[in-house]
């Protein structure tokens, strides 16, 4: 996905986004969650962990995700 596209998508869509570190332990890193301001400089994604900023520069890859699946019932213990 190009940058112009993930500006295209609206607010609350699902997503992952591969992104740049900028330090030498690390390479690359993804952020799943659900995209929550994006502007043309810079897109937050809202995750389980809290908000990540993401400059534009430093997308990998992105992709819309499908829904997180329902929560499993508990099992009944007898």
């Amino acid at each position: 996905m190009t940058p112009a596209e993930l500006r295209a998508l609206p607010l609350g869509t699902r997503l992952v986004v591969r992104y740049r570190l900028h330090d030498e332990q690390h390479g690359a890193t993804d952020a799943l969650g659900d995209l929550i301001a994006v502007d043309a400089v810079s897109c937050t994604i809202a995750t389980r962990r809290g908000e990540v900023a993401i400059a534009m520069g430093d997308i990998v890859a992105a992709k819309t995700v499908p829904p997180p699946p329902a929560p499993r019932p508990r099992a009944q213990r007898s």
